[in-house]
């Protein structure tokens, strides 16, 4: 990628993103984990212990090469994106645990992000001039990148919660083609070994998104929460931050290769993620009702 998308583009586009993020949450959107506590645990569990392992065997099993392993790693790590609570409205889950999951998650990916990153890295060993890792000085740029929009957004809730709800829906689609010019410029940086990528990564990264939906909905069942938090749950933890992903990839390890799991996840995750929602909506119980407490969650949606 050029120089000045790596250096100015790419944090600004995540900035948008998370900023979106933060015009959405308020204080107590993470207080509504003591209310929700089983279908919380059972999803940020599923998230952030269950799909790296389940990754880390999908990247040993189809034998890629160090740099694509630790970036379909990274992309495991990245906590759900802003896109899911749109999917969960859409396929009616709990929006509203959509926005408690999102915040929470994204807090506790500055710690977990850069440890399975510095892991897959002392584990796969990839060969890049002048080293790869995470360390405490790059540690804090994806705190950055991560939480001082979000927090920035937050404040701008509280101090003028109307003019927030007016600027939800711009940003929002804002973001939407954040996302995809980033995407787009990851695949085009790697242009020339394109075809390869997607002969390699494209199967992992498709299986990787299936596999992240079916737990993401099957585990909560299995502990007897409700079908509509279920669904949440599913999107939540199947649909991760790709953009995320690719800025710490370019801006932060400088390393392109990296981003490519990400990028070809981005484009596969939208088609998976809409047959998913058809999926669930067909397996709603009748009786499946969403929570009063989502109607509070709809400033997201307007």
């Amino acid at each position: 990628m050029d120089s000045a998308l790596t250096t100015v583009g790419l944090p600004a586009a995540l900035a948008v993103v998370m900023l979106g993020l933060g015009l959405s949450l308020t204080v107590g959107d993470f207080g509504r984990v003591a209310r929700r506590p089983v279908a919380v645990v059972a999803a940020l569990v599923t998230q952030l212990v269950v799909l790296p392992v389940i990754c880390f065997g999908l990247v040993i099993a189809a034998g890629l090469d160090p740099l694509l392993a630790v970036g379909t790693m990274l992309l495991a790590a990245s906590p759900g994106g802003t896109t899911a609570n749109l999917f969960s409205h859409l396929f009616r889950g709990d929006v509203a645990l959509n926005i408690t999951l999102t915040a929470v998650n994204s807090v506790i990916a500055v710690i977990t992000l850069p440890v399975v990153v510095n892991l897959s890295l002392a584990y796969f060993r990839p060969v890049v001039e002048g080293g790869l890792g995470l360390d405490l000085s790059k540690t804090a740029q994806v705190f950055a990148v991560v939480l001082v929009p979000v927090v920035i957004g937050m404040l701008i809730r509280r101090a003028s919660p109307t003019f927030a709800d007016r600027a939800d829906r711009p940003v929002r689609i804002l973001s939407a083609v954040v996302l995809v010019v980033v995407i787009v410029g990851a695949l085009l940086g790697e242009r020339e070994n394109l075809g390869e990528y997607l002969a390699a990564i494209g199967l992992v990264a498709a299986a990787f998104c299936l596999i992240s939906l079916t737990l993401g909905y099957l585990v909560p069942r299995l502990l007897r929460v409700g079908h509509p938090q279920a669904v949440a749950s599913a999107f939540e933890v199947g649909i991760h931050n790709s953009t995320l992903a690719i800025a710490v990839a370019v801006s932060v390890l400088q390393t392109e290769r990296l981003a490519v799991p990400a990028a070809v996840y981005g484009v596969l995750m939208f088609p998976l993620a809409v047959g998913a929602g058809a999926l669930l909506r067909r397996l709603a119980p009748r009786t499946a009702s969403v929570p009063d407490d989502e109607v509070g969650s709809s400033r997201t949606l307007s």
